[in-house]
């Protein structure tokens, strides 16, 4: 077996400078990579600042360089291990969870879009001004 040395990759262009990086629940016993245990509370996870602004770098780098050596990269650059099926999971699970989220966004924005046209509806329908006039005509007498 030969040393592989460390791999110098170019430095992409165009990346955010202004990430903020928070606390996260610890949901299973396995702590992912960017995150370490917190002092106090084991529950917490504290993000590891260098180490999550190395895996924003390797995200850019896996559109031009293969899971192995990103992953051999972000190793030598932080000190902490990750295979490249480690790497790999945790760039699908990211994905899949963003695109979840944005999903629900989506059904969030149509919904309530639907909800506003059945108000409208509702309301444009004969006698249904009178209607409501009358319940808040009766909620009032029953509250005096």
């Amino acid at each position: 077996m030969y040393e592989l040395g460390y791999f110098k990759m170019p430095d992409p262009v165009g990346l955010k400078d202004d990430n903020e990086w928070l606390e996260i629940p610890r949901i299973s016993r396995t702590i992912p990579f960017g995150y370490r245990m917190h002092k106090t509370d084991d529950k917490l996870l504290v993000p590891n600042i260098e180490e999550l602004e190395a895996l924003d770098l390797a995200k850019e780098y896996l559109k031009e360089y293969s899971y192995r050596e990103v992953a051999r990269w972000l190793s030598d650059r932080t000190g902490q291990e990750i295979s490249h099926v480690g790497l790999r999971k945790r760039i699908q699970t990211e994905k899949q969870r963003k695109s979840k989220a944005a999903t629900y966004k989506t059904w969030l924005k149509k919904y309530e879009s639907a909800l506003h046209k059945l108000e409208e509806i509702e309301s444009k329908r004969t006698g249904a001004t009178k209607t409501k006039e009358r319940e808040r005509e009766r909620e009032g007498q029953v509250q005096t």
